[in-house]
């Protein structure tokens, strides 16, 4: 079969690979984007990003109607929920984005091949898939210019406790588990796992996170952590610290026990009993199966892909993005690489700052930080300045009933510039993206400070907490 020639393959759609593509088609390009999902998006949209924000906001619908409607005057009977319409809407959710993709795709001549890349050459690709009714697959030849590899990344998996999609579950089995388990073990506190944790939990389920290190969401500063582990702890959440899981024994089902989740902590045996496990201790770069040898790229110790400061790999011509390569496992930043790597080839000024890519928990309330924090600044032996205000004085979240939790500033001591941001409170993730533009341009805390913000709005606190920096906050003492 003859080859099909572009001047960009781009092996993987999500976030990614699809704005790689999508951009590299706005600038003139001939563009190809390979994806073995039958859909666009990715990890993301299909299983990810976006069908667990689904589930994250139908279970805030459930938790504010049994705990928080009464004190809004709103009253009901017996609250209940119906998992499989909760399950169907985050399907819907997930179809209405990947068929946006889609739409998208073919107005911009990107073309779209299903099946799975393999590198023959440094240049040249093949494609295998097996059409629908077909008995054996097929193999389609293409070549291009240049390739970015933007294939993701996977669960990571314990060596003494393999997924196996009923007890042992990854975050791909968490969003569609057809009833609500009795006793659910998170293993990993990080962001994947106080999310599903928390969908689960508020829809009836008996919830304990298992983490190894001192601390869940361990990147985040020590005081923004000890008031976000109380408040989810308050929501019914168990969270065990310093703990190291050793292995698991199944349920018996002929005595109806649940299975055992065993760890260790200080020299003391732990079980929990689990009808679940959650393995959520991180995710890996997914380069399985794509030949990387014959292209002649190299990965690094951590198995990711080796690139320089313009994201090209080892190789002339093939380029690497997202999840594949070091760097924060986000969307967003996916994005920002895809974007920047196709301006890149289209011989345009590609810009990306991967100091400023703001991370976000989004539980409720949720947590988002960008730059330092104040611990690392400390650390690293930097002088700061600190400026803190607490939702509980802001007039918007009093009336929202979304007091918990304060915005904090991190700015340099001598020059006022920030320095980083950490915020714990309801819509974190969007009050973030403010002092990230402000960051962007180098802006001082003062800068943020004097920026005008509507009356009431939540966003008020990160002014506040500007001021407070240089201790001028008005409604603060």
């Amino acid at each position: 079969m003859p080859s099909q020639s572009f001047d960009l393959i781009v092996i993987g759609a999500g976030p990614g690979g699809y704005v790689c593509a999508f951009r590299a088609a706005q600038l003139g390009l001939k563009v190809a984007l390979i994806e073995k999902r039958a859909t666009l998006g990715g990890t993301c949209l299909n299983v990810g990003c976006i069908p667990s924000k689904a589930l994250l906001h139908s279970s805030e619908h459930v938790a504010f109607a049994k705990t928080h409607a009464a004190v809004h005057g709103i009253k009901f009977g017996s609250v209940d929920f119906d998992l499989a319409t909760m399950l169907k809407r985050k399907d819907e959710v997930v179809a209405k984005n990947v068929g946006g993709l889609a739409m998208l795709a073919k107005a911009r001549k990107v073309t779209v091949i299903t099946g799975a890349a393999t590198f023959v050459s440094a240049l040249e690709i093949e494609v295998t898939s097996r059409p629908p009714g077909a008995t054996s697959d097929t193999v389609e030849k293409l070549t291009a210019k240049n390739i970015v590899i933007a294939t993701g990344s996977a669960p990571v998996e314990l060596p003494f406790m393999k997924f196996d999609g009923q007890t042992i579950i990854s975050s791909d089995h968490a969003i569609n588990l057809p009833a609500v388990p009795k006793k659910l073990v998170v293993v990993g506190g990080g962001v994947i796992g106080v999310e599903l944790g928390s969908v689960w939990s508020r829809l009836g389920s008996e919830v304990t996170v298992v983490e190894f290190l001192p601390k869940i969401i361990a990147t985040y500063d020590d005081d923004i952590v000890r008031n976000f582990t109380r408040i989810i702890q308050k929501q019914g959440l168990k969270i065990e610290v310093g703990a190291k899981v050793t292995g698991f024994v199944g349920p018996d089902l002929a005595s109806g026990r649940p299975g055992i989740l065993t760890a260790e902590r200080d020299g003391k045996k732990l079980e929990f009993p689990a009808d679940k496990v959650l393995v959520a201790v991180g995710r890996r770069p997914f380069t399985d199966s794509l030949g990387l040898d014959q292209a002649g790229v190299q990965l690094d110790e951590k198995k990711r892909i080796k690139v320089d400061a313009h994201l090209k790999t080892t190789t002339p011509g093939i380029w690497a993005i997202g999840d594949v390569v070091a760097g924060p496992m986000l969307a967003h930043k996916a994005e920002e690489d895809g974007a920047a790597v196709a301006e890149w080839i289209a011989g345009k000024a590609g810009h990306i700052n991967w100091d400023l890519v703001p991370g976000i928990v989004y539980t409720d309330p949720e947590v988002a930080s960008v730059g330092l924090g104040e611990d690392q600044a400390k650390a690293a032996g930097i002088a700061v300045n600190i400026g803190k205000f607490n939702f509980a004085a802001n007039g918007r979240a009093i009336a929202a009933d979304a007091t918990d939790g304060y915005v904090k500033i991190i700015a340099d001591a001598k020059t006022d510039k920030i320095l980083g941001a950490q915020i714990l409170g309801r819509n974190a993730g969007e009050l973030i993206s403010e002092i990230v533009a402000h960051m962007e341009y180098g802006g001082s805390a003062e800068d943020l400070g004097r920026t005008v913000h509507a009356h009431p709005t939540m966003s008020e606190a990160i002014k506040e907490a500007a001021l407070a920096v240089n201790k001028s906050a008005i409604h603060a003492l």
